[in-house]
C-alpha cells in the first residue's frame, strides 16, 4: 500500500469520526431532551413536520414511558457513536462495525417510520440520516481499501 493510500485512509477515518460524533452529540441531545420533556413536547418533537397542536394531548402513562424509553434509546446510541467516532478516528475496525452498527440501525428504523412517513422536517432529522450514512460509507470504503 502506497504512502498516498495509507493518507487518504486515515483522511477518511478521520472524517467518519467527526461525523460520528456530530452525530452522537445531535443524539445524545435528543434523548436527553426526550426524557426530561412531558409526552407531547418529546412527541412534537421526534415528528417535528407535524403540527404540534395535533398531538397537544393527555397521553396515557404508558405512551409516556414508550417516548422516555424511545429517548433512552437514543442517549444511549448516541453515546456510543461519539465513543465509536473516537475510536474510528484512531483506526479502530471493530469501532468502525459497531458504530455502523448501532447508529446506522438506529437511523434506518428513522427512516422507514418517520422519514417515510413523512413526519419529520429535513433539518435536522434527514441530514442525521445522510451524516450517518455518509459516515458508513467513508468507513467502510477506508476499511475495504485497506484489504
Amino acid at each position: 500500500m502506497t504512502h498516498s493510500t495509507r493518507k487518504t485512509i486515515a483522511i477518511l477515518l478521520k472524517i467518519s469520526g467527526i461525523l460520528w460524533v456530530i452525530w452522537g452529540l445531535v443524539h445524545a441531545f435528543a434523548g436527553v431532551m426526550t426524557i426530561s420533556g412531558d409526552t407531547a413536547t418529546a412527541t412534537a418533537g421526534i415528528a417535528d413536520a407535524v403540527d404540534p397542536a395535533s398531538l397537544d394531548m393527555d397521553y396515557p402513562d404508558a405512551v409516556g414511558a414508550i417516548i422516555n424509553q424511545h429517548g433512552f434509546n437514543l442517549l444511549w446510541a448516541g453515546v456510543v457513536t461519539i465513543i465509536g467516532g473516537i475510536f474510528i478516528w484512531r483506526k479502530s475496525v471493530a469501532a468502525i462495525f459497531i458504530t455502523a452498527l448501532v447508529g446506522g440501525l438506529l437511523d434506518l428504523g428513522y427512516f422507514i417510520f418517520i422519514d417515510l412517513g413523512g413526519y419529520n422536517n429535513f433539518v435536522p432529522g434527514t441530514v442525521m440520516t445522510i451524516i450517518s450514512a455518509t459516515a458508513i460509507a467513508l468507513s467502510f470504503y477506508a476499511y475495504f481499501q485497506n484489504k
